[in-house]
């Protein structure tokens, strides 16, 4: 029942802001992707570099992970790692990253309750810390499209898995539109527009003609 007195011009508690959440990339490595099969690979890297790049834009706490990356998995993706060069990337034995103690204190020290996560395989590598995230108090928004499974079975089960038990299921252009909010927050209006045309597919080449033939200040 709605209390129309206290109805007002106000965002939901619910959604993402630069202040009360952090990204998780888990497992973003070569051997991985070989088994991918859920998705276009490409498009999946695509998507997690997009992601990177918000993250980056907004200044939201980011914790890299890889598991056995020197002796099965390989380095973490290199389009990943070039946008935060300087970051320690946590690397584990653990299949779930929520069972490693140096991952759960990286993310404790964001301070942030809302974990946006993806990663390779959906249903592993980000079921096991999801779910354990969840059971712990956390809220955690999966990347479906920053993330793969070794089929689309594998992967749509896992969401549903996932979802059922609380978690929200995401994609990383609605991340990216959901920490701008708003076209008149001009301090990242133009980076958030550049990605989009850089990362964002057809909706990028929709922004393109639209600053370029309608107005320079045309968003999307």
């Amino acid at each position: 029942m709605v209390d129309f007195a206290n109805v007002k011009a106000a965002p939901s508690p619910d959604l993402l802001t630069p202040e009360n959440s952090m990204m998780l990339f888990v497992d973003h490595q070569p051997q991985m992707f070989f088994g991918t099969g859920s998705g276009d690979r490409t498009s999946i890297i695509n998507s997690t570099v997009g992601l990177a790049k918000a993250a980056k834009i907004f200044d939201v706490p980011v914790v890299l992970s890889t598991v056995a990356a020197e002796s099965f998995s390989g380095p973490i993706l290199p389009q990943l790692k070039a946008v935060f060069p300087d970051h320690e990337v946590i690397d584990r034995t653990s299949m779930n990253a929520w069972e490693d103690e140096a991952l759960v204190a990286a993310v404790k020290a964001t301070g942030r309750k809302k974990i946006i996560l993806s990663g390779l395989w959906t249903e592993v590598c980000l079921v096991l810390p999801a779910l354990s995230a969840l059971g712990q108090g956390y809220e955690v928004y999966v990347v479906a499209d920053a993330s793969g499974g070794v089929s689309p079975l594998a992967h749509e089960h896992a969401l549903q898995r996932m979802t059922a038990a609380g978690a929200v299921p995401v994609t990383w252009v609605q991340v990216l539109l959901e920490l701008q909010r708003d076209w008149a927050r001009s301090e990242t209006y133009v980076a958030v527009t550049d990605l989009v045309k850089e990362h964002g597919g057809a909706y990028g080449m929709g922004v393109f003609y639209a600053q370029s033939m309608i107005n320079p200040h045309a968003a999307g």
